[in-house]
């Protein structure tokens, strides 16, 4: 299981490559853990690390595409300091994977960004929502057809407490555990979800699927105890990236993080045989988008 981790030595996030490194094991669904990047931070940026920083009606701090901050409890210099500390966090995500990946540059696109100043192990969530649990990511309320999450994730926090995710087995073998005993997709109930408004657009079957195997991977207790998995404490300071619709993972403890999320079209990708679109099309024999 160790395999499921890479670990890349660079100090740089924006190399001079021409090749796209690690990009192979990226598309398998592997961690890339780029553990020698440097964020410095300033002292004033220090002081934002409070869990009294966020407004206690937002689940974490978020920075739109657009600039525009939500989250934050603290004057205009505070909202400002926040605001320029996500938004280089932001460009140094954005140089680490347009320089690593080259061949993803034309056809990716940036979600918002997120600092996470609580504590995980305090956080008290229901069993769907608790990213204490193995799973993939899939969202109800926001279908993707196959769309790629990639996210880059930097544990920021100043105390030297690492960040320690459980990473488990490749996505083919979540697949073929689960996906014989998910519940059949039912392109009326989809509607019905759409027209209500509880999703922002019709759920495909491929989206129905993925959630199935979100909710069966975090119901199933034994699973989370048993199943293939490595733990790994990502120090402070270190930098991990993964397309967290195919590794599975789990975050176990850690406090302050700042994560910045991008959209490839599975098309796109490298290979795109490779992705969770193409691996759930071959087991179901049939399109699911």
């Amino acid at each position: 299981m160790n395999n499921q981790v890479i670990v890349i030595n660079d100090t740089e996030w924006k190399t001079h490559s021409l090749e796209d490194k690690g990009l192979h094991d990226l598309e398998a669904g592997k961690v890339l853990h780029f553990n020698r990047l440097e964020f410095p931070l300033s002292a004033f940026e220090q002081s934002f690390f409070t869990p009294d920083i966020r407004h206690p009606k937002s689940r974490n701090i978020s920075l739109d595409a657009s600039g525009n901050l939500k989250g934050v409890v603290g004057n205009d210099a505070v909202q400002d300091g926040v605001t320029a500390m996500m938004d280089r966090f932001r460009n140094q995500a954005q140089s680490l994977v347009q320089s690593y990946f080259p061949s993803y540059i034309d056809n990716i696109s940036v979600a918002p960004t997120s600092f996470r100043p609580n504590q995980i192990e305090t956080r008290a969530q229901s069993w769907r929502a608790d990213d204490k649990r193995l799973h993939v990511d899939a969202f109800p309320s926001r279908p993707n057809y196959g769309e790629r999450i990639l996210r880059v994730f930097i544990n920021v926090n100043p105390h030297n407490i690492p960040r320690v995710w459980r990473v488990g087995e490749p996505f083919e073998d979540i697949v073929k555990r689960f996906l014989p005993d998910i519940k059949p997709y039912s392109a009326w109930q989809a509607r019905i979800l759409n027209v209500f408004g509880i999703t922002k657009s019709l759920r495909s079957e491929y989206d129905h699927i993925m959630l199935q195997l979100h909710d069966a991977m975090k119901h199933d207790l034994n699973y989370q105890a048993n199943s293939p998995q490595v733990t790994i404490p990502f120090p402070s300071g270190s930098v991990w990236m993964c397309f967290s619709d195919q590794a599975s993972h789990a975050a176990m403890s850690g406090q302050y993080m700042m994560e910045q999320t991008f959209h490839l079209p599975a098309l796109k990708q490298k290979d795109p045989q490779a992705s969770p679109l193409a691996i759930l099309t071959r087991h179901m024999g049939r399109q699911l988008i």
